[in-house]
């Protein structure tokens, strides 16, 4: 994926507990490799070798991972932690092939949640049909825990249509 870019200043603790991880919900300090670290092992997904570097406001993330959803899903949860900028996505698949063609075919549709948007609105957008929000929450578990608890700034992966 390369370098992706989020909202530095956003985050679930700028919008009460509830709004996101419990990680993001409490934490008001400066970012530390060790707090992008327990963001990514609070997702449960395995990370072979995973390394953490975080350089104001770039986080830098590498190992490898099972899918590309996974991958996915550990991008967008340390960039949806307050004070990351930009991902810098350093992360491999396992068994998966190196050509260009590869790489488009695993870039994601994210998107950044705007002021007063549901996952029903959004679905809305993408698909053209709001009861496909559950696609988009399945999709971004286990960051989101309830489907009406999203926040301005956070990035969700939007799933193909299926």
């Amino acid at each position: 994926m390369g370098l992706i870019n989020f909202i530095k200043e956003a985050g679930a603790y700028l919008f009460g507990a509830g709004a996101g991880n419990a990680i993001a919900a409490t934490q008001a300090k400066p970012v530390t490799t060790d707090i992008l670290k327990q963001q990514v092992d609070g997702l449960g997904i395995p990370v072979k070798d995973l390394k953490v570097d975080y350089a104001d406001p770039v986080a830098t993330v590498s190992g490898t991972v099972g899918s590309s959803s996974d991958k996915e899903k550990v991008v967008v949860a340390v960039g949806n932690t307050p004070g990351v900028g930009k991902v810098d996505d350093k992360l491999a698949v396992e068994g998966a092939g190196g050509g260009a063609g590869a790489a488009a075919a695993e870039s994601p549709n994210l998107y950044t949640v705007q002021k007063g948007d549901t996952l029903s609105a959004i679905a809305k957008a993408q698909y053209g049909d709001a009861n496909k929000y559950h696609a988009i929450f399945e999709a971004n578990k286990p960051m989101l825990k309830d489907p009406n608890k999203i926040y301005p700034g956070q990035v969700l992966r939007i799933p193909p249509q299926s």
